[in-house]
């Protein structure tokens, strides 16, 4: 009997499982990283022995860990320590402060660099900095700013740094924008895609391997925070294998992984991607590795030619004509050596195109059994979510439109935006869906930003871009990213429930997920998080419990020391920030919503309509309902 002792007991909470045979509990107990009994207090308490470790919930909510479908978490983490996070930030104000004390502290020739994770949309002032504002708070210290994957803003030191001059050419892909003399500005566009981006930040400094393996740590220490205790990591640009996955294998192998991480490998060389695979089926194998590291096939990028990036501020690329050869022969390499593959595509044009070669393809090599999927589907229609379900696939589905909902609307209209992406279509039509955040570049890591853009349908800049029959409810919009995350993996059955058998990953939020308002789950974060039976972080009423924390952020001067992570949650200037839609009501100080619309203040103070002016007709009514 002593060998079934509990590891550790969980009791007192307030349990949702997910388990639809046992929905509810109030303890759980857990062995050799595994829940073994899930039930009631008078249960589960019988069991403890005198070496197990008993953790009081004190009746509040537990979830089971977040899955990221969608997150580049090993490039991230090599960069994490170096980054000024601007997630979760409300003001351009407040975000130029922070900028203005990491310059302070940052030492030559190092860069200060913000990228990614934000929007402009998410600030009271609706917009991006000036470089000249850039060149006041940084006359010598090089600042390189990332809007999600259309621009990015680098001050005078940062041109100097990257050598761009007036003789610079035109990159491909891309725009240097120019004075009347022919003299870079510091803005660099994406036109019509991201490579000018990578390439330039890719000139930085880079941190020495000991200093990635420390800013890894903080990276998942951060995810841990939030609730995230898996994830699959979709490569990257400028991420090759395996050179730049010898952190993420170090901490593996030293059994340091506080995620756990499936990985997709990433082609890197452009009329080259066939070599890539060849070369990596022979010296990879699919599934290899164990439950906190493993090989989990192709992507996103499979051939250069079928990539479409999502700059919703520009018309939507046309694929060139050998898009569908060279998917071919991609596909083909990789269904003989049976990976599975996600694919990058954003627009329908792309996916119908690709569906063509893959049912081609299936006519002699069939898919049937293979996890493979699209990722994003931000524009996909009917006939090709049909077309995936007869081919077995799936569709993962990222918040990027919590982002870039304003720039969507902009082009297309709010009809269009309504079911962008289809959410809410896919799951009725049975095809496997599942959700996460692209981070970090294009969104924030943040998972709670990503569940209440899917339950309430708003942008991080107020903007209601979804109505509510095309919102999923809470349940819905957390099982997809838990237990529907591990159909993409191919882990079903092992995790995402807290079941008898899974692995033990869970959460206790900061608030009741399922009774807090919408408004409030975006600003959520982690109490505690267990995963594989492991507390790996506490705070709160748990802190007394939290001793898995990594060595202070390497190097001193690292944005991390200072401000933390998501919504500098680190710096005591910027603890307890309201979220905006909170500021906004605030500031107006109305009570009651308008009973047709909702009173939406960040929808209407985005509006092109002057309603910020109260003194003015529009601003006078006070209600988003007048000016959308």
């Amino acid at each position: 009997m002593m060998t079934d002792m509990p590891d550790l007991i969980l009791h007192r909470g307030v349990f949702t499982t997910l388990d639809r045979s046992n929905p509810t509990a109030s303890a759980v107990a857990i062995k050799d990283g595994r829940f073994t009994r899930v039930g009631q207090d008078h249960e589960i308490m019988p069991l403890a022995g005198s070496s197990t470790k008993i953790i009081d919930l004190k009746g509040r909510r537990v979830l089971p860990g977040l899955i990221d479908n969608h997150l580049h978490i090993i490039r991230g983490g090599l960069n994490f320590n170096m980054e000024l996070r601007w997630d979760g930030i409300w003001s351009l104000a407040d975000a130029m402060a922070l900028l203005k004390r990491q310059v302070a502290i940052t030492p030559p020739p190092q860069w200060v660099r913000v990228v990614g994770g934000f929007t402009e949309h998410q600030f009271a002032e609706k917009r991006l900095p000036t470089i000249d504002e850039l060149n006041a708070v940084a006359p010598d210290t090089p600042v390189f700013l990332l809007h999600l994957y259309d621009r990015a803003i680098l001050n005078g030191a940062a041109l100097r740094a990257v050598g761009y001059t007036k003789n610079t050419p035109e990159p491909p892909g891309g725009e240097i924008m120019r004075d009347a003399n022919g003299n870079p500005t510091g803005l660099l566009l994406a036109k019509p895609n991201a490579n000018i981006l990578y390439a330039t930040l890719a000139k930085g400094p880079k941190l020495p391997f000991d200093y990635q393996v420390n800013s890894t740590r903080h990276f998942m220490r951060e995810l841990n925070r939030l609730g995230v205790t898996g994830a699959i990591d979709a490569g990257g640009g400028f991420q090759n294998y395996p050179d730049d996955y010898a952190v993420i294998q170090k901490l593996s192998d030293e059994g340091q992984l506080t995620i756990r991480l499936a990985y997709n490998l990433f082609t890197q060389k452009p009329k080259g991607e066939k070599e890539d695979f060849l070369n990596w089926t022979k010296t990879s194998k699919y599934k290899q590795g164990n439950d906190y590291f493993r090989h989990n096939g192709a992507g996103e990028n499979l051939v250069f030619s079928a990539a479409d990036f999502e700059d919703f501020r520009v018309s939507r690329p046309d694929m060139p004509h050998e898009m569908e050869g060279e998917l071919e022969g991609v596909v083909r390499i990789l269904l003989q050596n049976k990976w599975p593959w996600r694919m990058h595509a954003t627009y329908d044009e792309t996916i119908s195109r690709a569906l063509d070669v893959f049912e081609k393809v299936n006519q002699d090599m069939p898919l049937e059994g293979l996890h493979w999927f699209f990722d994003h589907a931000e524009t996909i229609s009917d006939e090709s979510i049909d077309r995936i379900a007869a081919l077995g696939g799936g569709i993962a589905v990222q918040h990027r439109m919590a982002y870039q909902g304003e720039y969507f609307v902009e082009r297309y209209g709010f009809g269009a935006a309504e079911a962008t992406p289809p959410v809410k279509k896919i799951i009725d039509k049975g095809v496997k869906v599942s959700a996460g955040t692209d981070a970090t570049r294009v969104a924030s890591y943040n998972p709670w930003v990503s569940l209440a853009w899917l339950v309430t349908g708003m942008t991080v800049g107020g903007l209601r871009i979804t109505p509510p029959r095309n919102c999923l409810d809470r349940e819905t919009a957390l099982r997809m990213w838990t237990e529907n995350v591990t159909w993409f993996s191919n882990e079903e059955g092992k995790k995402g429930r807290i079941q008898v058998g899974q692995l033990a990953d869970l959460i206790v939020p900061d608030r009741d997920y399922f009774s807090c308002a919408g408004g409030e789950i975006a600003e959520t974060a982690s109490d505690l998080t267990v995963v594989g039976g492991k507390v790996v972080y506490a705070a709160s009423d748990f802190k007394s419990l939290d001793s898995a924390a990594p060595p202070p952020a390497m190097p001193d001067w690292s944005p991390v020391r200072a401000f933390g992570g998501y919504a500098a949650w680190g710096s005591a200037e910027s603890a307890g920030q309201p979220a905006l839609a909170r500021k906004m009501a605030m500031s107006c100080g109305c009570a009651n919503q308008c009973k047709i619309h909702g009173h939406d203040h960040a929808t209407a103070w985005s509006a092109k309509l002057p309603i910020s002016d109260l003194k003015s007709f529009w601003g006078a009514l006070g209600c988003a309902c007048w000016a959308v």
